[in-house]
């Protein structure tokens, strides 16, 4: 048994006019913006990384569109728990990028003080939630996170993210099948990018996607075309409405492509082959859903080159920001651990701080 994909936009930009979310001209701009700085961020990024100047960072070329739209249709208070390719969430919530791009480099500004691997973004103001590197735990925290707001009835919808390999885990089963049960507003959105680092989708499951998991749940199962950006924002929305109206939890399998490898660790072309990639780059999100604007009038060329030099400019003084940022200060490592630090963290400090130009003349606790 298989799961209909719905599909908005034509692999050249046609549109199934029935089908179009509604949006303003200016809204539909607005996602062609954060799909362009996305990609941005991403091209110097992993040329950061190829130069040393930050440590590893993992792309979202490619998901650009899955991304974007789903978290075009959550409201800015509705919580996120990310995967590894959901940052321009973060940004597209207000997230400052030098904040953004301090994490990637952990400076002073980095909001985690360098406690986290780069792409590890964490905001409690904006609603968005640090992910793990292990794979499939934010998945439950997705669950509890909607639990909690069901008994609370503060009406926040929750959006977990994961990938395909996520899938396989005991966090995924035990999470939906919970969901499900208690009718939780949660919105399960799996990036289908086909490949669960090394590991293709084909030995992923044997079952025909994703989506189809869902009845097994009893819970709805939605497959969309992620590279479709319209189809997206329509297919998680509709979720999003369902989920805070009371009718529970949807599991949504995004189908789209992974362009670059896995993190800035890994040589995609050592498993994939080139004709399967050669295809699924001429379904590339970012320009699909530029010829669609172009075809409504919305954008000219002129405009895209505004666009783009703004993501450039934009992308480029946060990494300045970022690099011109001293380290974190060493009482950093102290801060933030416990409510009311321990007798043994306090020692610790004391014997830092004597060593330390930051230490205090009585060698307080630095709260």
């Amino acid at each position: 048994m298989s799961t209909a994909v719905l599909q908005i936009l034509s692999p050249t930009g046609e549109i199934e006019k029935d089908l179009l979310p509604e949006l303003s001209g200016d809204q539909l701009v607005e996602l062609y913006r954060h799909m362009v700085r996305t990609r941005a961020i991403d091209t110097r990024m992993l040329a950061l990384q190829r130069q040393g100047r930050i440590g590893f960072y993992g792309t979202c070329r490619g998901q650009e569109a899955a991304t974007v739209g789903s978290g075009a249709a959550v409201d800015p208070t509705d919580w996120v728990f990310p995967a590894l390719r959901e940052g321009a969430v973060l940004l597209m919530r207000g997230f400052p990028m030098e904040k953004y791009m301090g994490q990637l480099v952990g400076c002073a500004i980095d909001p985690t003080h360098g406690r986290q691997m780069p792409c590890h973004f964490s905001s409690a103001e904006h609603y968005y939630v640090s992910l793990s590197s292990v794979i499939g735990t934010q998945i439950s925290q997705t669950m509890g996170a909607a639990w909690g707001a069901k008994i609370k009835r503060d009406n926040k919808v929750v959006m977990g993210y994961m990938g395909d390999g996520a899938t396989s885990s005991t966090d995924f089963h035990c999470a939906l099948t919970f969901a499900a049960v208690h009718k939780l507003p949660a919105v399960f959105l799996c990036q289908n990018n086909q490949w669960a680092i090394s590991v293709p989708f084909s030995k992923q499951t044997a079952s025909d996607g994703i989506a189809v998991k869902a009845e097994a749940y009893g819970m709805p199962g939605v497959a969309v075309d992620g590279n479709d950006v319209l189809a997206v924002y329509r297919a998680t929305r509709e979720a999003v409405e369902r989920a805070r109206s009371g009718g529970g939890p949807t599991l949504i399998e995004a189908i789209t492509y992974r362009q670059e490898g896995h993190s800035s660790s890994d040589d995609p072309t050592r498993y994939r082959d080139a004709e399967v990639h050669a295809a699924w780059m001429e379904k590339d999100p970012v320009r699909r859903y530029r010829n669609f604007l172009e075809l409504e009038g919305l954008v000219t060329e002129e405009m895209d080159r505004a666009i783009e030099n703004e993501a450039k400019d934009m992308v480029n003084a946060g990494i300045a920001a970022a690099e011109a940022s001293p380290m974190p200060e060493v009482r950093t490592l102290f801060t933030d651990v416990y409510a009311e630090p321990t007798a043994a963290l306090q020692e610790q400090w004391e014997s830092v701080s004597r060593e330390s130009s930051e230490g205090t003349a009585e060698g307080h606790f630095p709260l």
